[in-house]
């Protein structure tokens, strides 16, 4: 009886370790810490991860010596028009540069976590909201599978929209095995917005026309 006991006991404690584990969600960290997190799939010698920001290039990952030129343009896993990463990597003797999230992902190859994971994805349109990761910037795992939680812009036309989904991320294969759509988090409309709901209030409150405004008897 006391050696059932115990197997009970411990079988248990295993398995709400297992459970704990899997669904235990973690926020993701700032861009700059998830890039620095990747690794090369392929052989390559030497690699820097530049960002730049206003016109300002700063070195923020350094493996090897990279002699380089300063690239005007890059990829971002969150949209943003004032600042850009990029990767110069030497490989073969020749310096070759990564300035697309199609190109990063050909350069992280293999998944090896789950912010390589996230990475990759970037090149199907989900992105790390950093505003919202609650929605779109967490993830949980277990042994077979990550399961990140990201955003998508969905609309770029009125309403602006952005959509989060959870995709799971097979680990051996890194292939995608599902994709759950959660809805829309965001939905802004611009003031040009012909279908603003703001907008169409507004017009439902018909003013008097001038018309009956001269019709009406005047008091003396």
């Amino acid at each position: 009886m006391i050696k059932t006991a115990t197997r009970f006991t411990i079988f248990t404690f295993l398995l709400l370790g297992i459970l704990g584990y899997s669904q235990e969600k973690k926020k993701f960290s700032n861009i700059p810490n998830i890039l620095q997190q990747i690794e090369p799939g392929n052989k390559v010698g030497s690699w820097i991860l530049v960002y730049n920001s206003y016109g300002k290039g700063q070195e923020i990952k350094i493996s090897g010596k990279v002699d380089y030129t300063p690239q005007f343009s890059g990829f971002n896993l969150f949209p943003n028009e004032d600042s850009f990463y990029y990767i110069a990597y030497s490989e073969g003797g020749k310096v070759n540069y990564i300035t697309d999230v199609e190109g990063l992902k050909k350069f992280v190859d293999r998944i090896d976590n789950a912010q390589e994971a996230a990475v990759v994805l970037a090149a199907d349109g989900y992105m790390i909201d950093e505003e919202f990761k609650d929605l779109a910037g967490n993830y949980h795992e277990d042994k077979s599978n990550y399961y990140l939680d990201l955003g998508k812009l969905t609309s770029k036309e009125c309403p602006y929209q952005k959509t989060h989904y959870t995709v799971t991320v097979n680990k051996s294969t890194g292939a995608v095995s599902n994709v759950k759509d959660n809805g829309t988090y965001i939905e802004l409309y611009n003031k040009k917005c012909a279908n603003n709901p703001r907008l169409l209030k507004i017009e439902k409150k018909e003013e008097p026309k001038k018309d009956e405004l001269k019709k009406t008897p005047k008091r003396r």
